[in-house]
């Protein structure tokens, strides 16, 4: 079978074969944190705190943690603190000169930004910290064994393992990045989904089979085809392409003659791939970050924006979706240099003037296919919304798309592009025949 033998040629390339391992070992650390509990508690007390997180922005929550979240474990507060000092210091970058200023630094600013990003996520989850004590305190009351917290040694000892075991978390992603195979930190998210996907399920499996008539097992299959529809609409929703065609100039050097070829500029619809889903899930948690993780003593406004089948949450997290991905496409898309590009190198677009004129016009191609990309995005995102009303369960509607599936979809083809990469280039099969290669994250094929 052509899937076995991709396998052993990836086993054969020793540098590929490493990283995956080694991504494997990152992997396996990170799931057996997420089981290990903060000293002190009692995990069978924890009853109510799952129960708290088995709906609602608290489930949504706990995903991205990988379950880390319910278990009052030292990883309970995940990598989601590091991506909102990430959305936090990359605002900055566009609206502070200081911070413009690293950014065009090349490799040392990139570094004095992350570093800076590092001390943000501190001071986030100094603040998170405290937070989730006071509402883990809450949650063991009502299952019978109350726990003590205020400015004593627990609250100060849990405090630090939270933001330690949070800080490491993020170093397993970063690890990850450049030792293993992928996004780091996507694959960290990756994997917590991936860990809720079996229990959901055989959750919606089994309610299927227990409702009256026999219709049940029917509506199970239904949702499999429906899911998998969805599944490959985002998909081609990631892949998806806008070529601009590209003709370069003749030029003769003594007696050989050089360009003169027509080329494509491959303009990706959804350029900005899953970092607009997962900026937005980040800004959305806001309400749980100001107010705690106790959503019933909050105001009818906060516990609106925290229920996330409502129509507000629903609909501020789709304009969400759409800003940040323009936003983020405007990061990774620069006209001005890819006009400037095409200029050095004698290339031009058929009927449009280089330079100015060239990127005026890419901007103006990206702008058009931006808006149709960031829609359907935002569409998909919220469509676990309109499956809670067709009565499939909440663990299981996350997977009809929202953050869950989109997330899925862009880091499982980022993780192959790379991997397909690897084979391609010691002249290996990919895991697709010739002429259909995997697009990666750059809008451009893995050649």
């Amino acid at each position: 079978m052509r899937f076995i033998e991709i396998i052993k040629n990836i086993w054969k390339i020793e540098d590929l074969r490493g990283r995956l391992l080694t991504t494997a070992l990152f992997v396996l650390i990170y799931r057996f944190g997420s089981f290990v509990v903060l000293p002190g508690i009692d995990p069978t007390a924890l009853t109510a705190l799952h129960s708290q997180t088995a709906g609602g922005l608290m489930a949504l929550l706990d995903m991205f943690s990988g379950g880390a979240f319910s278990n009052a474990s030292i990883f309970a507060l995940g990598i989601m603190p590091y991506i909102s000092a990430s959305i936090v210091i990359q605002l900055l970058s566009i609206a502070v000169p200081y911070f413009q200023k690293m950014q065009k630094e090349g490799e040392s600013g990139r570094q004095k930004m992350n570093q800076i990003t590092r001390y943000l996520t501190v001071a986030i989850l100094l603040f998170q910290g405290p937070s989730y004590l006071v509402n883990l305190a809450v949650q063991m009351g009502q299952a019978g064994q109350p726990l003590a917290v205020g400015f004593n040694w627990f609250t100060i000892s849990s405090t630090i393992l939270l933001c330690a075991g949070s800080m490491f978390v993020m170093w397993l992603g970063e690890r990850i990045t450049d030792r293993g195979v992928g996004n780091g930190i996507s694959f960290i998210i990756l994997i917590g989904i991936i860990a809720r996907l079996p229990g959901a399920f055989v959750q919606e499996f089994s309610s299927r089979l227990n409702e009256t008539g026999n219709g049940g097992l029917m509506v199970f299959v239904f949702e499999i085809v429906v899911l998998l529809l969805v599944f490959a609409f985002a998909i081609m929703l990631v892949q998806g392409t806008r070529r601009i065609p590209v003709q370069y100039a003749k030029r003769i050097q003594g007696n050989k003659q050089y360009g003169g070829v027509r080329q494509y500029i491959p303009l990706k619809v959804n350029a900005a791939n899953v970092m607009p889903i997962i900026f937005a899930q980040a800004i959305m948690f806001i309400p749980i970050a100001i107010v705690g993780f106790r959503a019933s003593e909050s105001s009818a406004f906060v516990q609106a924006f925290m229920d996330n089948n409502g129509f507000w949450y629903n609909f501020v997290f789709a304009l969400l979706i759409i800003a940040f991905t323009y936003f983020y496409t405007a990061i990774i898309i620069n006209p001005v240099q890819m006009a400037e590009n095409l200029k050095l190198n004698n290339g031009f677009i058929p009927g449009v003037k280089p330079g100015k004129k060239t990127a005026e016009y890419i901007d103006t191609i990206m702008s058009r296919i931006t808006l149709p990309g960031s829609i359907l995005l935002a569409l998909i995102a919220v469509l676990p919304a309109f499956a809670r009303l067709f009565g499939v369960t909440m663990g299981f509607a996350q997977f009809f798309g929202g953050t869950s599936l989109l997330i899925m979809v862009g880091v499982i083809l980022d993780t192959l592009q790379q991997i397909e990469s690897h084979l391609l280039m010691r002249h290996y099969d990919g895991f697709f025949e010739s002429g259909m290669r995997i697009k990666g994250r750059s809008g451009a094929m893995a050649y």
